[in-house]
């Protein structure tokens, strides 16, 4: 009725008003029609009332639906039914997006709206509705990018303000916690089960883009970083994820576009060969385990990748396999599809590609069990053994398995006539084959054996056993390793270990035929044979003794180098195995300290001639080929193993100092292999229960090992070359506890258990409920008192390793403690009491007990009191910037000296103002938001600012405290350098936050009057605090540097003055900004003044006019003449002082 009649702009607002306030009063299925209606009237005017009261009203009534669904039972009765609410939000939707189509105004204003709401606070205007109506939107060719924009940045701001609020309990405090767009999202997605179709293409759209931009990034060498749970509090690996959850949960409702996500998941797969893609293949994963079955539909695309896979890297071969590898059970024709491709790529011409063809084959091995069917578990829970039959019928059994997996054996044993590399790949890949499907043993063995045999000298007599020169190829003068002899001994011990532990035991009762077993007894004499000469040979047997050549530039020196590593591997290799099968015997471990002898020999010889030569990483790089499994047995039983019968024949092996360093070595190589890749080498390698295991048994033992015999008593006993093995076992534990909290933050728990040694089998009942922070609490008090011992032990005496090492230990346990618990308020007072009482010159010490100090603190409280006494220690040991003012000297912290107060303390303590600048930032833009949103909504009386009071106080309190912290560092005789820099750019922040706070006030003053009182202390202490400090430190920073410019000139070479100069110009940068910053504050102080009728500007005293502009010309002339004329310069520095800018920023004014 009212589309025909004409209307005024305020008879079409009273209209649509009215027709907004009845919602609440009508039917659900009533107001589909009327918001129908009222959109068609919106073409008159009033867009945007329209707009917002339709999502104002969906919000509610979605927000009270959620409320009533998570709370009482008894509430139902009331309640919509959900599924007759999402249809009618969807028919809504529908409508609105149509209205758009015919009237773009209408899809400009929404946009507006929901950007204006995101300013102050995103969560204040986005709920499931309006996110979900967005997402329908970007249907519309003109408004996909912008929407899609829009959603992209109000998650990445809501994983931010997320993270800001974790790092800070002062803003814990002060903001309530909301719900988050992300989970907001989530909810749409559940909701668009209803048939809202209109919403999935948008939200596959967005899912790509969160992982497209916010995938990891391609890092040095090639590595990408791996999310990790302690990493993935950043918000760009959160949004990340969330894009992939979307994906997931999209893909898991709705059949329809299942294709095209799979479809765009494998392009990027195969396309973005180069950049990690690590995420996109986590998400296939988790879609091939979702449904196997489903996906059969698809194969001919999965097909379609594998074409790719002799282009791809290895790496992401071996991760695309793993994903789809419960495809190749169901699924013959991708079986045998993946088969061509790979026997394909074991001929290619590039290396990679062979090397993906055995880690295909490998890959399919481990998993078609020649035992017979498929474990369903193995697939996915869904999956039962009737569905598999569907495609295979009655040809899935053992029998076609064994056949399939033997003609896989049979491509791998080329394999073993081509590079190292491929080589070696299978012998790492084998002791896994055999631990899944033990039935390949006797095929595997052989191979191994066979390969053996050509590198092995059977005359019991002859020296050395093995043949070196075989495995070493010369093609010209380029000579490279053919047979990584090492690695092969290596995977025969473990599969020989393996096959007597589990094999044997289960053939004893029954009689097998002889010659099936024989390669196992053939094994284990060869390895004895080599064990026995290898004790006998001297380096002279594998011309590798001193007088060798060991230089990388000779062809004879890289032949040395690769045999003397051969000789070292195999030499580890025998420690294992004799390690494995001696029982404790005296003689087998003389021969292991002998074989350690020999390695040892050789490694002194190459760094001896790598530190001649001054390349050192030649030798670093080989990786240890002890299992880890081994490393723990042997660290347990050098310092734990306290049996009677075993100590005889392990004093052999504790007698030799080396030994015992080299194995806690070891064990230290593979926790940092661990840190960088995920996982170790050697067997169970990639297994991450086992490796939880061995860390914890590794930890225990050095944990006892550092507690019982301390550094201090160690090194005063023998002075040795190297770290003492108690550091060494401090390292160990520094690295293992920030790679449990990188790699397996869930199992803490059982991990800090495991530490504890008292436990025995009858306290674990009543311990099971001893938490975390209690836990942590009994170990940090541990390495509390071994840093306490050193710190009293005296300054000449002090191990500075050692100490660092404990605050790093101490920061990683700290951040286990619950922030509200008492251990954890215990661990604050005790840190700052470290601080406060003890004073050492080591900077890197200093640093980082201080930024423990701080981490610990930013959790319990604000730190700005913390910084103030600080800065003032800080200006009691530098002095004043005036000489003749004597500074009274306060010392809060002892540990702020005058060898650490600059640049260490000073730069600590600015770089953590910095951060309080960003909080209060933050809450003052979250303020103007609000304020700007209830002056839109035009209800705001005086009352609507009550609740941002206590906001509005801490932040001028914050100011406060800090402003008194500027009024100290600035007149401080800073160094020149960085201090410097940085406080000018912090002082600029400084000014910018207070004039934010300003502009916010003027924003109130508009809607309701004066400016608190304590607003005013503020700016009046800033005026005669700080703003007249700036301007003498200013002074004093440009008289420093024209006095650098004359003591310069008359002595240094011409060199040294261009770069004196160079740093002079770095440093006054940030003057002007500086500069500019305090008079952008006075002008809009000017401006409240006369909005709120007080004189704010009677504290100010005028700024002193001023410029920076350097005069390029005059520049030039100095340096090229390179301080011959000492006119030019002087006149250069001088007129730095003052030019002609000023009368611009009057005009400002």
């Amino acid at each position: 009725m009212f589309k025909d009649v004409p209307l005024t702009a305020e008879e079409v607002e009273f209209v649509v008003e009215k027709a907004l306030s009845m919602f609440s009063k009508m039917n659900l299925q009533e107001i589909p029609p009327l918001v129908y209606q009222l959109l068609v009237l919106s073409s008159k005017g009033s867009r945007k009332s329209v707009l917002e009261g339709i999502i104002a009203f969906f919000s509610a009534l979605d927000k009270q639906h959620n409320e009533e669904q998570s709370g009482d039972e008894l509430l139902d009765v009331v309640t919509v039914p959900s599924g007759e609410l999402r249809h009618v939000e969807g028919t809504i939707i529908l409508h609105i997006v149509f209205a758009i189509k015919l009237d773009y105004e209408l899809g400009r204003e929404l946009v507006k709206h929901l950007k204006v709401g995101q300013q102050g606070d995103s969560n204040n205007n986005l709920s499931p509705f309006s996110i979900a109506l967005l997402l329908s939107v970007t249907r519309i060719q003109r408004f996909q990018d912008q929407v899609l924009d829009l959603l992209k940045t109000s998650v990445v701001k809501s994983f931010k303000d997320l993270q800001l609020l974790q790092g800070s309990k002062f803003l814990q405090n002060l903001v309530p916690h909301r719900s988050y767009v992300s989970t907001m999202i989530l909810e749409v997605v559940k909701n668009s089960v209803h048939s809202w179709d209109h919403v999935t293409q948008g939200l596959v759209e967005l899912g790509f883009i969160l992982m497209d931009s916010y995938g990891p990034k391609k890092v040095l060498d090639g590595k990408t970083i791996e999310t990790s749970p302690s990493l993935s509090r950043m918000p760009n690996q959160h949004a990340c994820k969330l894009g992939a959850n979307i994906l997931l949960e999209t893909f898991k409702i709705h059949e329809m576009i299942r294709q095209e996500i799979l479809e765009q998941v494998l392009n990027r797969v195969v396309t973005r060969a180069s950049s990690p893609i690590s995420h996109f293949l986590d998400l296939l994963s988790n879609i091939v385990m979702y449904a196997p079955l489903v996906l059969q539909s698809c194969s001919s695309k999965v097909t379609e990748a594998f074409d790719y896979l002799s282009f791809l890297p290895l790496q992401t071969v071996q991760r695309l396999l793993k994903a789809v590898q419960p495809l190749l059970k169901v699924s013959m024709s991708m079986r045998d599809c993946l088969i061509l491709v790979l026997r394909k790529a074991m001929f290619a011409n590039q290396l990679d590609a062979r090397k993906s063809a055995v880690a295909g084959f490998l890959l399919l091995l481990k998993n078609f069990k020649v035992l017979g069917s498929l474990s369903s578990s193995q697939c996915s829970q869904s999956l039962s053994v009737s569905q598999v039959h569907v495609d295979v019928h009655s040809h899935y059994n053992s029998v076609a398995n064994e056949t399939f997996c033997l003609e896989i054996m049979d491509s791998l044993r080329r394999c073993l006539s081509q590079q190292a590399d491929v080589r070696l790949m299978l012998y790492e890949g084998f002791y896994d084959v055999l631990r899944r499907n033990s039935q390949l043993a006797n095929s595997v063995m052989q191979t191994l054996l066979s390969q053996l045999k050509q590198f092995y000298e059977p005359k019991p007599d002859l020296l050395p056993p093995l043949k070196l020169e075989a495995c070493i190829l010369t093609q010209g003068d380029k000579i490279s390793l053919q047979e990584p002899l090492d690695y092969l001994l290596c995977c025969i011990q473990h599969c020989l270990a393996w096959y007597k532990n589990t094999v044997i035991p289960l053939q004893q009762g029954e009689e097998e035929e002889e010659e099936e077993e024989a390669f196992y007894e053939d094994l284990d004499d060869i390895l004895e044979s080599i064990t026995n000469r290898m004790i006998k040979s001297e380096l002279e047997d594998f011309e590798l003794d001193k007088s060798a050549d060991f230089s990388q530039s000779t062809s004879i020196g890289i032949k040395n180098n690769i045999c003397a590593f051969l000789v070292m591997g195999v030499c580890e290799v025998l420690i294992e195995y004799n390690f494995s099968i001696s029982s404790f015997s005296k003689n087998r471990f003389e021969d292991i300290l002998s074989l350690f002898m020999c390695y040892k020999k050789l490694s002194d010889i190459l760094n001896e001639k790598a530190g001649k030569a001054k390349t050192k990483m030649a030798n670093k790089t080989s990786d240890s080929l002890l299992s880890m499994k081994f490393v723990s047995s042997l660290l347990t039983a050098l310092f734990r193993d306290s049996i009677q019968s075993h100590q005889e024949s392990l004093s052999v092996l504790r007698s030799s100092n080396e030994f015992m360093r080299y194995a806690v070595n070891v064990a230290l190589q593979k926790v940092q292999q661990l840190k960088e890749t995920g996982h170790v080498s050697g067997p169970d390698g990639q297994n991450p229960e086992k490796i939880f295991q061995n860390l914890c048994d590794i930890t225990r033992v050095l944990l006892w090992r550092y507690t019982s015999i301390p550094t201090s008593v160690e090194e005063s006993g023998k002075k040795e070359k190297g770290k003492s093995i108690s550091l060494l076992c401090l390292e160990g534990l520094q690295k293992i506890f920030s790679a449990v909290q990188q790699f397996y933050q869930p199992k803490i728990q059982q991990f800090l258990r495991a530490l504890d040694v008292t436990d025995k089998e009858g306290e674990e009942r009543e311990d099971a409920d001893v938490s975390v922070t209690q836990r942590t609490a009994f170990q940090i008090r541990q390495f509390q008192r071994s840093l306490l011992n050193l710190l009293s032990s005296q300054e000449e005496d002090f191990n500075s390793k050692e100490a660092l090492l404990l605050v790093t230990v101490l920061t990683s346990l700290s951040k286990l403690l619950e922030p509200s618990s008492p251990q954890f308020v215990q661990m604050l007072s005790w840190t700052s009491k470290i601080c406060k009482e003890n004073s050492r010159e080591d900077a890197l010490f200093c640093k980082s007990l201080m930024n423990l100090l701080f981490s610990l603190h930013v959790s319990y409280k604000s730190p700005v009191i913390l910084l103030r006494d600080l800065s003032q220690d800080i200006h009691g040991h530098l002095g004043d910037i005036d000489q003749d003012v004597e500074v009274e000297k306060t010392n809060h912290f002892a540990i702020v000296n005058l060898r650490t107060a600059a640049p260490t303390v000073c730069l600590l303590v600015l770089s953590q103002a910095e951060k309080v600048l960003e909080e209060v930032d933050w809450l003052i833009t979250k303020l103007k938001g609000q304020v700007s949103q209830e002056t839109l909504s035009e209800e705001a009386s005086s009352q609507a600012t009550l609740p941002n009071q206590p906001v509005e106080k801490a932040i001028i309190m914050q100011l406060g405290t800090l402003l008194t912290f500027f009024h100290e560092l600035v007149q401080t005789a800073l160094p020149s350098g960085s201090c410097v820099d940085t406080l000018l750019k912090d002082l600029c922040k400084m000014y910018t936050t207070l004039t934010a706070l300003v502009r916010y006030y003027l924003q109130v003053c508009q809607s309701s009057g004066g400016i608190p009182k304590n607003m005013e202390k503020l700016v009046k202490l800033s005026g005669s605090h700080l703003t007249p400090l700036c301007y003498s430190f200013i002074s004093y920073v440009q008289n420093k540097s024209k006095s650098l410019n004359y003591t310069g000139e008359k002595k240094e070479k011409p060199a040294a003055v261009a770069t004196a100069m160079a740093r002079v110009l770095r440093e006054t940068k940030p003057i002007p900004n500086l500069i500019f910053a305090i008079e952008q504050y006075e002008k809009f102080l000017i401006h409240l003044s006369k909005k709120s009728k007080v004189n704010l500007m009677q504290h100010m005293k005028l700024s002193t006019s001023r410029d920076f502009k350097i005069k390029g010309n005059i520049l030039d002339m100095v340096l090229r003449e390179d301080g011959e004329d000492e006119n030019e310069e002087g006149t250069a520095s001088e007129h730095g002082g003052q030019n002609k800018e000023p009368a611009k920023k009057k005009r400002k004014k």
